[in-house]
């Protein structure tokens, strides 16, 4: 019922500046719980299921994009931002289906069932697949199965999650120690490796190949966006921090990933539910971005009515305590970077100590120490 009247006084974003509200640090608290940024209500917006095929072919045009940016100036994407305001705020109009949940998802990682079309059981991609590229990289019917949302992807065999299911799947701990076995193995296929339980990542020993195949196969772009969405689904919000914050890293400062920085900025950045934690990314973002009149990511600019002292906002920056940049700067879109920059540490690893304080704010722990054990990093 309590949604039912807020859908009365609910109305859908209609612009980027709606959907966006990473920066509204005065309005929006700081701690936010897991499901949603806020109690949105019920949307006018169609269901994920009705969206489902157009998002996924939108995603397509739009994230492969990143190769081409135009002279004329940059702007966000509504797509885009709609999307992921939807998914943050936990679907507001979605209405559970009717029949019977079989609860589809968990019971295939629980190996009970095979994905569907292919009859492949998940213990079986576990144990065999990783490592074998050219598999994971021309199957496309498995990504849905091993990271599965609350919206409908291309495989319209693969069930969405449900509440109840996800409730469900979290409590298991056979299943979400296969859900992390199965990140794993697509970090390997990236050329990064999980670190530990906290969820923190690096370059993994293949990383140079596998930098070099994901640069240039950008469909791979629109699987991390699902990876990322499913981890914040099933009880793993605090690993996606680490794993943008990386990839902005190569894409931006170290030069290996260029065509990603868009996708990363547009998409990758706005799965992160806590607004604390998307402003510290995009700062991170901003300083490194070139050309930096480009940056659209950054805070709005407020306008200030005549004869007032303006209001109060939060600088885009500060950057005084920063380690001084050489004098000798590279493109940050290139592999020259200056080895300052990484204060010591292995070019492309980020560790929980080196991540700013608000991406460590509200990190909750999760016991996989099993998962770590039984999986060679």
């Amino acid at each position: 019922m309590g949604n039912l009247i807020g859908g009365l006084r609910y109305k859908e974003p209609s612009t980027v500046e709606e959907c966006d509200s990473t920066w509204e640090a005065d309005s929006e608290s700081e701690e936010q719980p897991q499901g949603a940024e806020e109690d949105s209500g019920i949307s006018d917006s169609m269901s994920p299921s009705e969206t489902a095929k157009c998002a996924e072919q939108m995603d397509s045009f739009q994230q492969f994009g990143d190769t081409a940016e135009s002279s004329t100036k940059m702007k966000r994407s509504l797509y885009a931002a709609k999307d992921l305001y939807k998914y943050r705020h936990s679907y507001p109009n979605y209405k559970e289906p009717r029949q019977l949940n079989e609860y589809r998802n968990l019971r295939f990682y629980l190996n009970k069932i095979p994905l569907v079309p292919d009859g492949i059981y998940v213990e079986e991609i576990l144990t065999k697949w990783k490592g074998d590229y050219d598999k994971l990289e021309h199957n496309h019917t498995y990504i849905q199965w091993l990271f599965p949302l609350r919206e409908q992807g291309l495989n319209f065999y693969a069930q969405e999650l449900t509440q109840d299911e996800i409730k469900e799947f979290q409590n298991t701990r056979e299943a979400t120690r296969r859900f992390l076995l199965a990140y794993t193995i697509m970090l390997d296929f990236f050329g990064i490796k999980l670190l530990d339980k906290n969820g923190n990542v690096s370059r993994a020993p293949n990383w140079q190949d596998r930098f070099q195949h994901l640069n240039e196969s950008q469909h791979n772009y629109l699987r991390i966006t699902r990876i990322l969405k499913s981890l914040g689904e099933l009880g793993f919000e605090s690993f996606k921090p680490p794993l943008v914050q990386l990839l902005l890293q190569e894409a931006l400062v170290e030069g290996t990933l260029p065509n990603m920085r868009h996708s990363a900025l547009e998409y990758f950045v706005y799965t992160v539910r806590a607004p604390s934690q998307r402003r510290a990314l995009l700062r991170f973002a901003q300083h490194h971005y070139q050309p930096p009149e480009n940056f659209i990511w950054g805070p709005p600019k407020r306008r200030r009515l005549p004869g007032s002292r303006g209001s109060k906002t939060e600088p885009a920056v500060d950057w005084s305590t920063s380690k001084a940049r050489s004098s000798k700067q590279g493109s940050p879109n290139s592999p020259r970077t200056e080895k300052g920059e990484l204060e010591g540490r292995e070019a492309g690893e980020w560790k929980t100590a080196k991540l700013p304080r608000s991406i460590l704010e509200g990190r909750a722990r999760v016991d996989t120490e099993e998962y770590i054990e039984t999986v060679p990093l």
